[in-house]
């Protein structure tokens, strides 16, 4: 059985109450009226470490409204700094963990070998799901129910009601599921969905092991498996049209669950083989072998490619159409996040094909951790310019607020993954395919040498 080190859980402590106490800190220099706001732009722009806040402190006189309006945006863009940089990192490890509990789900229907000593660590995974869910929670009921965050614009004051100024015909077309009370009842119905699966598929993963019903147990969790799978496909999508899409109300595209699903997919593999490559180290997954690690580096390369396919096509049927609705989101990312935006598709594309295309550097542990590290930072950047230009415009920073909520969530992540792991046996031995999960490299192997025996008789 593994042991959750003293070392590692001071680690872990100290990751989250750096992170809460950065958090904390980010809240407070948040400013709380339009005139504070203006000071620290004036302050920025004195330092020259603004992205295109200059416009901000040119005044205008004939258009004095226009001014007041242009401040108070610009007040409520600083205000939801501290929000949406733990908005990212809530999102992306609330999204992570809840891909790996999709892939372990594929895993079991789709009834495959190889997988199977990777089981216990992809469960240990999945618990950090429950805490990230719990802080997605207290962020959807601060947004629609007591109205402490602006990230979602279109929860504002008079957004359908036609004979206010602020009214919005687009997004008011769209009331019949952009509404607070929908949005609200979804994202609870999502999270308690995904949590249900996990609580369920653990006990009786467990209960496997000692199970002696025949593979009773081994049937009712592949079935389980099979409906989360179709309750997962749907959730992901309204999840991202809901949580992320809905940040933009006004721009739509018809591949986002999709583009969201393989981000989170690619960054879900490249964990599961970071925790297994560290557990291995430590001795206490003896059946993993070179092969297991191979073969998730290969879904990671495979899933890098599957990630860029649905960028580019997303971008270019954007381009090419060229409708200003859809437009609008690639001007403000190119415009305004130039550098985070060109600089993920680097790290998402090029690095990964060119790191792992080779397949002896796909059996190398430190050198599948080089090219995770530049995936999940790739990936991070990916949801950090999907969310930021929506809610913080132009006043985008990467500093304490982004930094302390990372270390925040990763802290979590530590704490809840090494804990679940130390909970159950890191063998699951009730596995009809156990025994072929440990002999995986012995099969592929062999079966090399028999093809290619038959081919030269």
């Amino acid at each position: 059985m593994y042991q959750f080190s003293g070392k590692l859980k001071i680690l872990s402590l100290a990751l989250i109450i750096v992170g809460a106490l950065g958090i904390g800190f980010s809240f407070m220099s948040a400013p709380s009226t339009i005139e504070e706001s203006k000071e620290m732009i004036a302050a920025q722009s004195s330092h020259g470490n603004t992205h295109g806040t200059d416009h901000a402190t040119t005044t205008n006189s004939h258009d004095e409204h226009h001014d007041a309006a242009h401040d108070e945006h610009v007040f409520h863009q600083l205000q939801n700094k501290p929000w949406s940089a733990l908005y990212v990192s809530l999102i992306f490890f609330l999204g992570i963990s809840l891909l790996v509990l999709a892939f372990y789900a594929a895993q079991r229907v789709a009834q495959s070998g190889w997988s199977i000593v990777l089981f216990r660590v992809m469960e240990a995974i999945t618990a950090n799901l429950v805490p990230t869910s719990i802080i997605m929670l207290l962020v959807i009921l601060s947004a629609s129910l007591f109205h402490y965050n602006h990230l979602f614009s279109w929860m504002a004051e008079g957004t359908f009601d036609p004979s206010s100024e602020k009214y919005d015909a687009i997004v008011d077309g769209k009331s019949w599921w952009m509404n607070t009370t929908g949005w609200t009842i979804r994202g609870i119905i999502y999270l308690v969905l995904w949590n249900a699966y996990r609580f369920f598929i653990r006990k009786n993963s467990i209960a496997e092991d000692t199970a002696n019903d025949g593979n009773k147990t081994y049937k009712k969790n592949y079935h389980a498996s099979v409906i989360f799978l179709v309750i997962f496909m749907l959730t992901e999508s309204m999840m991202s049209w809901d949580w992320i899409m809905g940040l933009d109300p006004h721009w739509f595209s018809t591949l986002f669950g999709w583009y969201v699903l393989a981000s989170l997919l690619v960054s879900a593999l490249t964990v599961i083989a970071f925790v297994t490559i560290y557990l291995r180290s430590k001795g206490v997954l003896p059946s993993v072998n070179d092969s297991h690690i191979h073969d998730l580096a290969k879904f990671m390369f495979g899933f890098s490619v599957f990630w860029t396919y649905l960028w580019f096509s997303q971008f270019l049927l954007i381009w090419y159409a060229d409708i200003p609705e859809e437009t609008t989101y690639f001007v403000a990312r190119f415009n305004e996040y130039k550098l985070p935006f060109l600089s993920m598709v680097v790290m998402n594309f090029v690095f990964p094909i060119l790191l792992l295309i080779n397949s002896d550097f796909k059996s190398i542990p430190w050198f599948v951790v080089l090219g995770g590290i530049v995936i999940l930072t790739g990936h991070y950047v990916d949801f950090y310019v999907m969310i930021m230009p929506a809610t913080v415009g132009d006043q985008w920073s990467f500093g304490i607020p982004e930094i302390s909520a990372l270390l925040f969530f990763l802290g979590i992540f530590i704490y809840t993954v090494f804990s679940a792991f130390a909970k159950a046996n890191p063998i699951p031995k009730g596995n009809p395919f156990l025994h072929e999960s440990e002999h995986f490299h012995y099969y592929n192997i062999e079966h090399r040498g028999e093809s290619a025996d038959n081919h030269h008789h």
